[in-house]
């Protein structure tokens, strides 16, 4: 309990979202939440992207925080095959091996997701998380330094997180016409 005298102090803090194109890596739906949690961001982020592109994608890949029945189930109704693990994995720890034969009936949704990303195809399409949404967030970070953002309140945050993600795919479409440019130069 804060006694008189303390400093107390309110820390803003943002979620921010991004569904990321699996071959140009470009951002092709983003958002900005307040909870620390991503389970409830998974059906909104889909809507988005349906809304930005007139349609769902055929699979998602998203990590272990977006994992919860309901998301599970909502994407199911979208038509979108979920690739989502139920729990984190400790980097380096081995997988177990891919399940053989027919699905075991009556098996829950945490399951049915650890069945599914242990298999070959399962462990393959999650993989590529590590070189589609990955280092987008990466290049956002570490290569334009954006650490924080400089404005306040969710709606400011929000327009401020569309502008960091409109320059990402700016810059995505520059570099890829400038090496077209320059492969057609040659």
């Amino acid at each position: 309990m804060p006694q008189p005298g303390d400093r107390l102090a309110f820390m803003q803090a943002y979620n921010c979202q991004a569904a990321v194109d699996g071959k140009e890596q470009v951002i092709v739906a983003a958002d900005v939440a307040q909870q620390t949690n991503d389970s409830r961001q998974a059906e909104p982020m889909l809507k988005q992207v349906e809304s930005n592109l007139r349609a769902f994608p055929s699979k998602a890949s998203m990590d272990a925080g977006y994992f919860s029945e309901d998301n599970v189930e909502a994407l199911k109704k979208m038509a979108v095959e979920a690739f989502i693990p139920p729990e984190r994995r400790k980097h380096g720890e081995v997988a177990p091996p891919a399940p053989r034969g027919r699905i075991p009936k009556g098996l829950s949704a945490k399951e049915l997701a650890r069945r599914k990303l242990s298999t070959i195809r399962g462990r393959t399409i999650y993989a590529q998380r590590k070189t589609i949404v990955e280092p987008v967030f990466g290049q956002i970070k570490q290569a334009r330094g954006f650490r924080q953002f400089l404005l306040r309140g969710i709606t400011k945050v929000k327009g401020e997180w569309s502008l960091i993600c409109t320059t990402h795919n700016l810059l995505k479409l520059w570099r890829k016409m400038d090496a077209k440019a320059a492969f057609q130069a040659a």
